[in-house]
């Protein structure tokens, strides 16, 4: 009796085993097949559709999702950073668009990035947000991305990017063909000797005029008067890999939301984002809806000024 007990009892075990097997099996298939890209968005900052940190992230969010369906989870959290921390042990790649310099929100957080890093973790800096201090934040950001605005050796001058050269053979220049867009472009970053592990992606010789300010933190320095003086072209957007096998960006536009409208311009981020988190990038690059000025509108933090006008916005979605 004893002895058939027992035996009654293995086969039940087993078979509720065998029935709940497909599905824990079905449910790890699920979460290995998919990868998780979180994006931190800033702080409310400079001014209507100026560092809009919210709503450019919002945006990228939404193309991606719609990009990579099932293949692709998509986080986002405001205001600097989550206050729960723990969120990003789980992700596979992290991107940060927000104000930089001694305030970075990453310059408290170094230590968790650079577990996350080294476990192969991508990470991507835009625009302020490439900015921090020398030292030890300044040495993280070369390791984790490749490079990143150096005060009084990088600059921060409004211009037209034109003539812009792209990394060929890259998958986050597939699909883009060079563009033009107003935008807050830094340049002369801090890069590695040598560019060791850095891919320039996108490059271009801003015009005499951005030296046109006093020497100044972020204005000015012999170092990059001398750069552009003698025609070296900048690095505007740059791709990391890194021996730990994770993989990095740095972006330095992003001052303007109206640009995320410039299908090349989009693109080229949307690919970095897909890259960094190991996706496939298409061969034509990360196929997206071009915003509508609507969209644009959306999710900004501050009120739309009196008398602004949307016509050149417009006219810049239709001229490209």
């Amino acid at each position: 009796m004893r002895q058939g007990t027992g035996i009654w009892l293995v086969a039940l075990l087993a078979g509720v085993a065998a029935m709940a097997l497909p599905a824990m099996v079905s449910a790890q298939d699920g979460a290995g097949g998919k990868k998780k890209l979180i994006f931190i968005a800033g702080a409310r900052s400079h001014g209507y559709g100026q560092h809009a940190f919210k709503a450019g992230c919002t945006l990228l969010k939404k193309r991606m999702d719609e990009a990579y369906g099932d293949k692709l989870v998509t986080e986002m959290y405001t205001d600097n950073w989550p206050k729960d921390t723990s969120v990003l042990d789980s992700a596979d790649a992290i991107v940060i668009y927000c104000d930089g310099g001694a305030g970075h929100p990453a310059n408290k957080h170094l230590d968790q990035l650079e577990k996350l890093a080294k476990k192969g973790v991508g990470i991507a800096m835009m625009h302020y947000g490439v900015e921090t201090v020398k030292g030890k934040s300044g040495d993280f950001f070369l390791d984790w991305i490749g490079g990143y605005f150096e005060m009084n050796w990088s600059v921060n001058p409004h211009w037209k990017l034109k003539d812009a050269d792209l990394a060929k053979g890259h998958p986050v220049t597939r699909g883009v063909k060079a563009y033009a867009t107003q935008d807050e472009w830094y340049y002369h970053m801090r890069f590695p000797e040598g560019m060791k592990g850095v891919t320039p992606i996108l490059s271009a010789l801003p015009p005499k005029e951005t030296l046109s300010r006093p020497d100044g933190p972020h204005s000015g320095n012999p170092f990059v008067r001398e750069a552009v003086a003698k025609g070296e072209k900048q690095v505007l957007a740059w791709a990391r890999e890194r021996p730990d096998g994770g993989r990095g960006f740095g972006y330095t536009g992003g001052h303007f939301h109206w640009a995320w409208g410039n299908d090349d311009n989009r693109t080229l981020v949307l690919n970095a984002l897909a890259w960094i988190t190991k996706l496939d990038v298409p061969e034509a690059g990360v196929k997206s809806a071009r915003p509508t000025v609507a969209e644009l509108r959306d999710n900004q933090d501050f009120p739309v000024p009196d008398k602004f006008s949307f016509d050149r916005i417009e006219a810049d979605l239709k001229d490209q």
